[in-house]
């Protein structure tokens, strides 16, 4: 499989949902497999919200490869012998794209704070003048999983003419309270721990050692990533064997993954960066800028593809439903297929369970 990574600098204003302008921004990007000569083998993969341009493939030295690497490859469902896979670190990230922490216009210092509040709308407009930049007027699909979904929806929606096939998974049309509190969790953790700084700490001060408000709200988002049956499989009641189970912190096994889960986390991910990505998916709702969610579905011209997960507790199955039932309340059955995947795994299903659905996403591509 072909590998390219790189980035793009784009010296002009993005207009921005909320009335403000980005002056300058940058896009980090990957690329598996090789455009074919009309430029009409595209698939634009969408990543989720600690995800990355990183889709597939092992960088030298990694002993992990990138996020979705069981579904991107030659041979594979996404297969790159065939298709130009194309996946970009959003704006707002932290790895390799413009955010708060990095540079947006050339020489100028990071925003952080003042770094303005960007949507899921902002994200792909960004996205679609890196596509026009490499000569991509229209893709084959685009396909992405939670936040990658929401931005799935976006493009359908916002850029009917882009795409005749969209394939969400595990994702919704407008974030919900109950996710909407995790992400509160997380925020709150941030920013009330003394060494944010009000977002003033150097991007260095925690290699070593997470920020420790943050690792906290990581390890309440970790816990709706996942659901209790996959959790009474993993780890049972089991007791760490070094601890004593009379020790005031002494712990499961579960307490020790969600420390670690935590801690290592907060080392690898800035957190002003998590919260603008949260803010963005707290603020996505595909109905807001209609007078329903069904006038915004009616501009949707590709055949949907939507993959939802029994076990998912963050964007749960009746949310994909309704994206269904308004489509066919629309005329557009036909154009609409919907999968509620038996898993009991959580929402993280889509990043792990692949021979669950894999075939789901191949019918969407062959079809």
């Amino acid at each position: 499989m072909k590998i390219f990574t790189s980035s793009e600098y784009f010296d002009e204003q993005l207009y921005l949902e909320s009335g403000r302008i980005l002056e300058g921004y940058t896009l980090a990007y990957e690329t598996y497999g090789e455009l074919n000569r009309d430029k009409s083998n595209a698939i634009v993969v969408f990543h989720a919200l600690t995800g990355s341009h990183h889709a597939a493939g092992k960088y030298e030295g990694d002993s992990k490869p990138g996020w979705w690497d069981g579904l991107i490859g030659d041979g594979k469902v996404i297969d790159t012998t065939k298709y130009f896979v194309i996946c970009v670190n959003i704006l707002g990230s932290c790895f390799g794209s413009s955010g708060p922490t990095s540079q947006t216009k050339k020489g100028q210092k990071p925003l952080r704070m003042k770094f303005p509040v960007i949507t899921i709308s902002d994200m792909i407009n960004s996205q679609m003048n890196l596509f026009k930049r490499l000569g991509i007027n229209k893709a084959y699909a685009v396909i992405g999983g939670s936040l990658g979904g929401m931005q799935a929806l976006c493009v359908g929606i916002e850029h009917p003419e882009f795409t005749d096939r969209v394939i969400m998974l595990a994702s919704t049309y407008a974030t919900s309270p109950w996710a909407i509190s995790f992400n509160k969790l997380a925020m709150e953790g941030i920013v009330k721990d003394t060494r944010f700084q009000d977002g003033n700490y150097k991007k260095e001060d925690f290699e070593d050692i997470g920020l420790n408000g943050f690792a906290i709200g990581r390890m309440a988002g970790h816990i709706s990533f996942l659901s209790p049956k996959s959790m009474q499989k993993k780890f049972g009641r089991n007791y760490v064997e070094t601890d004593g189970l009379y020790e005031l912190f002494g712990r499961f096994q579960v307490e020790r993954y969600m420390e670690y889960n935590g801690q290592n986390f907060a080392k690898r991910f800035d957190p002003l960066s998590y919260l603008y990505i949260i803010k963005a998916m707290n603020i996505f709702d595909a109905s807001r800028n209609k007078d329903s969610l069904s006038a915004s579905l009616k501009s949707i011209k590709a055949k949907m593809t939507l993959v939802s997960f029994r076990g998912d507790m963050l964007f749960m199955p009746s949310e994909m439903e309704t994206i269904r039932d308004s489509l066919k309340d629309l005329g557009r059955g036909e154009r609409v297929e919907y999968h509620c995947v038996d898993s009991s795994y959580g929402h993280d299903a889509f990043l792990v369970e692949y021979d669950k659905f894999d075939f789901y996403i191949r019918k969407a591509l062959d079809g």
